[in-house]
């Protein structure tokens, strides 16, 4: 190389130029040729070019190479075709072709300052591989990517690039070969030797040229004619390719090789190519690209398709005539598999992370709520929708705090009167509860309080002058709060005589009192009931309801009554068939009329519209059931 690079520098430009690049085709037809690019730079460009190839690899991404800010006329492209890809990220980590393990589809990107075109062919048409090309420049650096799935890949890459900017090394393939761009000094003419074909850049006139004029050589020019130098390898190896006849310029006098400009062009031989490698190619599985995965997530199928194919002719222009031929040529039992288990990443899932949080509402029904999130795999929170939406776990329940509306509950009345005689009275209790059993304080319950107290009646008693009272009598309840009396007479004494006269005689005299609270001992455990409620049916017969509770001394809910002394909690009522409807207006708009009767809602305005009927019915059956809520023991 030494020797030549001396032999450059002594000839004209002109020369220079196809000496180079008369050498370049000679090492492109030897096999890999690796540039030097430590040699001195002749013009303001250089071309890089670069292989990357292994035999295997892991699957996954692998870096190609980096193409630095500033290069031109890129092109990357499989010499195999594969089921390997490729792909593009920026020096700031972005993707932008087939990046985070998704195959975008063929088409144009624009990044880095330029127009990117990605091209993949059809992969039964057309046996090349898959190829990225920019016209550049570059406004950042690019790094070149290849996602291995398929043992053996093959891929070229070529750019160019000022010389003032050293090309990187790929990686992690060795240094890329690096070829100066040489040719005539026509801005945008093409210099085409065999099968090398350069792009000429605008250059500066080199300082070593020198003219080219044969006036001003007083040396006699030499004689030089085309010879053949060979050929090069046949375009295929099967199917009738074609190769290059190779011709060089040499001195007539001494067969000397010199460049090819010093010969005469009207006098190269035609023929530049010739037949080669006529024979029929041998029948080989076609393999289509894998279909998507027919899951999105977890173990899915994909397919592919696999056809048995045989070249019969090679053209010039790289592309190929095939036939499908049957698959016995091809060898059943080596058929690639057409469908294959596949998994783009474990499924996410539903997880509760949070216990069902208190009802909405401190009585009546409310809602309750809890936490449920998707998390990946790896435990990440990811949106609902890459979670199956249809087993999702509820996050909203209804829960009921028992009824909101106070009552008046009471307990029996005494059984014994006060009076032994005459009027007395008789007691109970009564109590203003809340859902559960709460105690609330007397003055919330709606309505009147019930009266604790009533008059009873003993028989008459003897009428007396003077009042005579009697020892008191027994308390009037066997337990809880009671009352007791005693009697009291008019009693006309004369001499110690006493006879009991009428009361009325006694009327001047002020009368002892004839009753008493008396508390024998703590009821324990026994039953209270609310008021009927209204009847479900304002004739035709229906039934009415009252809530029975068991509740212990200090009015909280036992479960210690005996239940045969349970009172009765439900009854029939309104047994008479049904007269006409008196307001053909009033009627009911609300489709359960019934319950707003039973719950005691027809008090409110709104319910006595909706349920205008019902409410009607119900009034006139039970007319005090509007304002009052007794309970009664």
């Amino acid at each position: 190389m030494a020797g030549l690079w001396q032999q450059l520098s002594s000839l004209q430009q002109g020369r220079a130029l196809a000496l180079l690049h008369l050498i370049g085709l000679l090492y492109s037809t030897l096999g890999a040729f690796t540039w030097d690019t430590s040699l001195p730079p002749l013009k303001e460009f250089q071309v890089v070019r670069g292989n990357f190839s292994r035999t295997f690899l892991r699957v996954g991404y692998h870096k190609i190479a980096k193409i630095p800010a500033g290069a031109r006329n890129i092109s990357v492209r499989e010499t195999i075709k594969s089921r390997n890809y490729l792909a593009l990220q920026t020096q700031s980590g972005v993707s932008i072709i087939n990046g985070d393990w998704v195959i975008n589809r063929p088409g144009i990107f624009l990044a880095v300052g330029t127009q990117l075109t990605y091209q993949r062919p059809n992969e039964i048409r057309s046996r090349n591989g898959e190829s990225i090309t920019a016209p550049g420049p570059l406004t950042e650096d690019l790094h070149v990517y290849l996602i291995y799935q398929q043992p053996g890949p093959s891929v070229y890459y070529e750019y160019i690039v000022p010389f003032q900017n050293t090309p990187p090394t790929p990686e992690p393939d060795p240094p890329s070969d690096s070829l100066p761009l040489v040719g005539p000094s026509q801005s945008g003419e093409k210099d085409h030797r065999g099968d090398v074909t350069n792009d000429i850049i605008k250059e500066k006139t080199h300082p070593n040229q020198v003219s080219s004029d044969p006036s001003m050589n007083s040396d006699p020019r030499p004689t030089y004619t085309w010879t053949k130098s060979g050929r090069t390898e046949c375009s295929t190896t099967c199917g009738n390719g074609r190769r290059p006849v190779l011709w060089e310029c040499v001195d007539k006098d001494s067969q000397v090789t010199v460049p090819a400009d010093l010969c005469d062009p009207a006098l190269e031989p035609p023929n530049r190519e010739e037949d080669c490698n006529t024979q029929s190619c041998l029948a080989y599985w076609d393999v289509g690209e894998w279909s998507e995965c027919s899951r999105s997530c977890g173990p899915g199928t994909q397919h592919r398709q696999v056809i048995c194919r045989q070249v019969t002719h090679v053209h010039t222009n790289g592309t190929e005539t095939s036939v499908t031929m049957a698959q016995e040529q091809c060898g059943s039992s080596d058929r690639p598999v057409t469908k294959s288990i596949c998994q783009l990443k474990i499924c996410s899932q539903w997880e509760i992370q949070s216990e069902w949080s208190p009802c909405s509402v401190p009585c009546g029904v409310g809602q309750r709520s809890r936490e449920v999130v998707c998390l990946s795999n790896q435990g990440d929170v990811e949106e609902d929708e890459e979670c199956n939406m249809n087993l999702k776990p509820d996050t909203l329940q209804n829960c009921d705090m028992g009824a909101c509306a106070s009552s008046w509950f009471t307990s029996l009345w005494s059984q014994r009167c006060s009076a032994e005689c005459g009027k007395g009275k008789q007691t109970r209790t009564a109590v203003c509860l809340i859902g559960h059993g709460t105690d609330l304080p007397l003055d919330s319950c709606e309505g009147e309080r019930p009266s604790e107290v009533t008059v009873c009646d003993s028989g008459p008693c003897q009428n007396r002058l003077e009042w005579y009272t009697g020892p008191w009598g027994q308390c009037s309840a066997e337990c809880g709060n009671g009352t007791q009396t005693r009697s009291v007479a008019c009693i006309f004494n004369n001499d110690g005589r006493m006879e009991v006269v009428d009361q009325l005689q006694c009327s001047n005299v002020s009368q002892p009192i004839t009753s008493q609270p008396c508390r024998l001992k703590p009821c324990g455990v026994q039953w209270y009931f609310t008021e009927w409620s209204a009847c479900s049916s304002s004739c035709n017969g229906g039934y009415r309801v009252r809530e029975v509770r068991c509740l212990a001394n200090n009015i909280t809910p036992s479960d210690r009554c005996d239940p045969s002394l349970s009172p009765k909690s439900r009854e029939e009522c309104n047994k008479l068939p049904c007269g006409a409807e008196i307001n053909p207006s009033c009627s009911d708009q609300y489709h359960n009329c019934m319950v707003v009767v039973q719950a005691r809602l027809c008090v409110y305005p709104y319910y006595r519209s909706v349920c205008c009927a019902a409410c009607s019915r119900a009034h006139k059956t039970y007319p005090n059931s509007y304002l009052k809520n007794h309970i009664r023991r």
